[in-house]
């Protein structure tokens, strides 16, 4: 599904040259629940950006469903994006003065919807995601975590490949973090790909495979972050007692 070969990124003022990612090679199969890890300051962000599409890298491919879309034009990768890539984000990102309904609409209206598929879809995503009987409430008269089962409900319902998710529960307590993390691999075991990106440990160790990311290097762990940390400690000596 997704595959990025040496790329790299690199963002340069008048005196400085920074390398936000040093040659990442990365393959991703459809159905992967991933999460990227890795330090403030590691390339996460940029990671994100270029996988989402929002950005491009400076040199290297990029290959979505086999398509290599590492210098497309601008228009071009905003049509891709909207037709499969949904975006999470810590801020959820909704806009105040629509209600629930009307904020999972706006992508559907951008990608020519009419009425009766826009009100097909967003019902669908809504009771996926628990939030069905919130539809009219502004997201100020949310929680937290309704707030981000909205913003998950806009993401789905353009029915994308995969889902980028940053740092879903940053602004949510243990409680909802459990909740919208549950709610993820659910949509993660109905066959949608999921990359998400976070600090939390305890969130990657839930991930079927890790990729942390250091100095805009990748190391790709085939076993949950909290195993790899376990597995790199030493063995503790046991103790026999004779009887």
């Amino acid at each position: 599904m997704l595959k990025m070969q040496n790329l790299r990124s690199v963002y340069r003022s008048d005196l400085v040259e920074t390398h936000a990612l040093r040659d990442v090679n990365l393959e991703v199969e459809a159905g992967e629940f991933i999460a990227v890890t890795g330090p403030s300051g590691s390339g996460k962000t940029t990671f994100l950006n270029i996988a989402g599409l929002l950005d491009t890298a400076t040199s290297g491919d990029y290959f979505l469903e086999g398509q290599n879309v590492s210098q497309l034009k601008d228009n071009v990768r905003s049509k891709i994006r909207n037709e499969k890539i949904g975006f999470i984000f810590q801020s959820f990102n909704l806009i105040p003065e629509l209600n629930i309904y009307e904020n999972i609409e706006v992508p559907l209206r951008y990608r020519g919807f009419n009425g009766r598929q826009r009100r097909q879809r967003i019902v669908q995503a809504m009771e996926l995601v628990g939030i069905a009987s919130r539809s009219k409430h502004l997201p100020a008269q949310l929680s937290g975590g309704q707030q981000q089962r909205a913003a998950i409900a806009r993401a789905l319902s353009g029915e994308p490949r995969f889902l980028l998710a940053d740092e879903p529960t940053g602004n949510l307590d243990s409680l909802m973090a459990r909740q919208v993390m549950e709610l993820l691999e659910t949509i993660n075991q109905q066959g949608t790909t999921v990359i998400m990106v976070t600090h939390d440990p305890e969130l990657a160790r839930r991930a079927k495979r890790n990729v942390q990311l250091l100095d805009g290097e990748v190391s790709d762990m085939q076993q949950p972050y909290a195993a790899s940390l376990r597995a790199a400690q030493p063995p503790q000596t046991q103790q026999r007692t004779s009887v």
